[in-house]
């Protein structure tokens, strides 16, 4: 041999040697974090920490997630992908993906030959899957020319410990887990949400096909943008499945002739079922610690409210008060959560279209005609010019825009001036699909300052319905559209009751002695506060003034009198203090006025004390949900009921038959005669002070129901008593959702479990099924001067 020719191959095999020594020793370095980026090994056997918790119906149909922006990531585990979409995947990204241990040698030297050394321009490259993963969850932004370089390798090394952790199986769920599929859809399982309306599990073989195409480019194969584009790449899929032996040359020919057809739903936080019961699971579970000095004056019962709930309420503030076992506590807008609610979805969406009939078809239109050509509309003619003005201003100044515009430097006076300027915008209106009520955002051109105006004359209302038993939440209506009018009416909003205040204190009169039966002289009460004040209050209507009637016939018919003269005969601070049994939280001014409905108070809190009377006297507190699961399917919390004794057994028999007889032949009948319900049901109505509150309270012996119908502000409100009465306004909702469930066929079939079997009736045990036989029927006439049993009447 040639003296020259051994000394090139010395130098050949030296610099080979080296060669191998210099990437072993590259490799080592960046394994060990010399050079580059390399993950802690924590995170490694952590890869993907975020993903959006789910809020999960009874009957397992997701009403929505939680999510940071962006990122609608929901968990799936391997099991939860359809064949056809692994099959895809593996024939498309990484055909000898089972055979390999994170890094394709045969791909890296055939992307380097047509790359480098051929100059053929889309050639591929030899990204295995796992490389792909390691590059979507590690390989952060390259700043240089040097990190560029050691991109590559530096994917190849966490490609490799990759391996090491996972198996083949997980390595694909997370990198269908971790894809951005664009829309907000990261991750498998909202990209066959977003773009087909179905799982991961249900993906026909072409939708399967279509997804794994974007994972090339998924802007430029959007099947949403470009169809004609997003087909040509899903038929190579196929094709390349085809090869692999995934499917065969019949399958493939039959499916490339489908145009790509997408049932498209862009992942919305505020669209969906159960927006307000989202919203509201989310503050109650994300809660803190309250501390008083992050409240205001004017929120002391506020404050103590939340302490008590964080006391008392174990879903109130559970993310804080539960740690993971990382010893961070929980977030659901991370931590993939199961949340399991008791509502049942198809009782949910029957309560949000009860809602919208009767707002859209009724209620609105009555006040938008009996508001037309009103120079004070929306308002009421009962406040001044300088009064409205003020509501206005006050709006304007809690307005998102006046905020954004005074941090942005401009004085109040140009930011005022804004408000007057015809702006283009998009306002809330009511539409129709067929003969289907429906809400919509219309374009237009007005001032900001119109608009408040416009959006003010929109009627708000909230509804929920609980289980008595157990307190499980079946459905919770917050308000008619979260997008546009997000205050909740159904917890968060609290306003005057009116008489839907009057069964706790004619229950407390049953607790204390008093019958059904019990008679008294229909004339104006004239009663002597504690401080020696005269309260007359007035009575709706004329009947039967001057002559005798019974207590059941004052709440049957909602009388004044009745419940004033009531008052008189029991402590207004024993009255308080039995509110709170019922449920009611915060400062109860203990004043004779507060037996006709003085009081703010939340539906929630009245649906809770209502429960009372169809439950032996024991109320049972919302439940709304009932466990949560970790994003494995560990459960992690289960809550049961809180029940609380609240009055005796018979107290409680002699209120519900007053209640029943509200609803048969008193001012609840309307649920008979114009909707034709005939289940066995208890109730009251309850109207403010000139309107400005509409209520309805009802319930079967399973399920308690209420109702709140109003304006924005009290001062928006019917001028009329036949419109604005809790039985014209605020009835029809309850009436119309229990119509709608009774009706339903699907949940006919569940009917007994759900409680909403009509033909259910309230078991009175038999030593008090006739209310007056206890006590016998005492008439109260002219004794009350005689005997002076009465002090507070004058």
């Amino acid at each position: 041999m040639q003296k020259w020719v051994k000394t090139l191959l010395i130098v050949l095999w030296s610099l080979f040697v080296l060669g191998v020594l210099g990437a072993a020793l590259l490799f080592h370095a960046i394994a060990s974090g010399w050079i580059g980026y390399m993950p802690p090994i924590t995170d490694l056997q952590n890869p993907i920490d975020k993903y959006a918790s789910r809020l999960i119906s009874e009957d397992n149909v997701v009403l929505g997630s939680y999510a940071l922006k962006d990122n609608n990531r929901v968990y799936v585990s391997y099991e939860e992908l359809s064949p056809e979409l692994v099959q895809a995947l593996v024939a498309t990204e990484d055909k000898r993906y089972a055979n390999h241990s994170g890094i394709d040698v045969n791909g890296v030297m055939r992307a380097f030959v047509k790359t480098v050394i051929l100059r053929q321009k889309g050639s591929g490259g030899g990204s295995t899957i796992t490389q792909q993963l390691a590059k979507q969850l590690y390989s952060p932004q390259a700043a240089n020319i040097w990190e560029r370089a050691l991109q590559k390798p530096i994917e190849w090394v966490i490609a490799v410990e990759l391996e090491r952790y996972y198996t083949k199986e997980e390595i694909i769920t997370f990198y269908l887990n971790k894809f951005d599929f664009l829309y907000q859809a990261v991750g498998i399982e909202s990209a066959a949400q977003t773009y087909f309306n179905t799982t991961p599990a249900e993906l026909r073989v072409e939708e399967a096909a279509t997804l794994v195409g974007m994972c090339k480019n998924p802007s430029l194969y959007n099947p949403k943008r470009f169809p004609e584009r997003s087909q040509k790449r899903r038929n190579t899929v196929l094709m390349l499945m085809e090869q692999q032996g995934y499917i065969s040359r019949a399958e493939r020919d039959s499916l490339w002739q489908l145009p790509v057809e997408l049932d498209f739903r862009r992942q919305s936080h505020q669209a969906g079922l159960a927006p307000y019961l989202r919203a509201h699971v989310s503050k109650m579970m994300m809660a803190k610690e309250p501390i008083r000095k992050n409240y205001r004056g004017w929120q002391k019962d506020q404050y103590v409210r939340d302490s008590t709930e964080w006391v008392d309420n174990p879903l109130y503030g559970w993310c804080n008060k539960n740690l993971k076992a990382n010893g961070k506590p929980y977030n659901i807008y991370t931590d993939g959560l199961k949340i399991y609610t008791g509502v049942n979805s198809k009782m949910q969406e029957h309560a949000e279209a009860a809602m919208l009939e009767h707002l859209a078809g009724w209620a609105q239109p009555t006040f938008d005609k009996e508001k037309a050509g009103r120079s004070y509309a929306p308002f009421s003619r009962l406040i001044s010019e300088e009064e409205r003005k003020a509501l206005v201003q006050r709006s304007i100044e809690q307005s998102d825009r006046y905020r954004q515009l005074r941090q942005g430097g401009m004085s109040e006076r140009e930011v005022l001036a804004t408000f007057d300027e015809p702006t283009e915008m998009e306002v809330f209106v009511y539409s129709k699909e067929g003969d289907r009520y429906i809400t919509a955002m219309k374009d237009t051109i007005m001032t900001p300052r119109d608009s408040i105006l416009y959006h003010k004359k929109f009627l708000r209302s909230g509804f929920m319905a609980m289980d008595n038993l157990t307190g499980v939440v079946r459905a919770y209506v917050g308000g008619v559209d979260y997008g546009t009018f997000q205050y909740d009416m159904a917890s968060q909003g609290r306003r005057q009751v009116g008489s839907v205040m009057k069964p706790f204190l004619y229950a407390m009169a049953m607790n204390e002695g008093f019958t059904p039966c019990d008679e008294m002289l229909n004339v104006q009460p004239h009663i002597r506060d504690e401080n020696g004040r005269i309260w007359s209050p007035r009575n709706p209507g004329n009947k039967r003034v001057g002559e005798m009637v019974t207590v059941n016939w004052g709440l049957q018919n909602s009388s004044n009198w009745v419940t004033a003269w009531l008052m008189s005969q029991m402590s207004p601070y024993t009255f308080v203090d039995l509110l709170h049994s019922f449920g009611v939280t915060g400062t109860l001014d203990p004043v004779v006025s507060i037996s006709l409905g003085t009081p703010d108070i939340s539906v929630e809190e009245m649906v809770t004390g209502f429960s009372t009377f169809a439950n032996a006297g024991i109320r049972a507190e919302p439940i709304y949900v009932t466990r949560i699961e970790d994003q494995y399917g560990n459960v992690v919390a289960e809550f049961v009921p809180h029940l609380y004794e609240v009055l005796s057994e018979e107290g409680t028999y002699k209120t519900l038959h007053m209640l029943r007889n509200v609803m048969n032949g008193g001012t609840g009948s309307r649920v008979r005669f114009r909707y034709n319900i005939q289940a066995d049901m208890g109730g009251k109505t309850g109207t403010s002070q000139n309107q400005s509150d509409s209520w309805f309270m009802c319930f079967t012996p399973r399920i308690s129901t209420g109702c709140w119908v109003g304006g924005e502000d009290r001062s928006i409100h019917f001028d009329t008593m036949a419109n604005g009465q809790g039985a014209a306004a605020a009835l029809p909702i309850s009436a119309l959702f229990f119509k709608k469930v009774f009706g339903d066929e699907e949940l006919k079939e569940r009917a007994e479990v759900l409680g909403i079997n009509p033909a259910l009736k309230f078991e009175v045990p038999e030593q008090y099924a006739d209310p007056c036989k206890s006590e016998g029927r005492k008439v109260f006439a002219d004794i009350q001067q005689e005997e002076g049993i009465d002090p507070l009447f004058e």
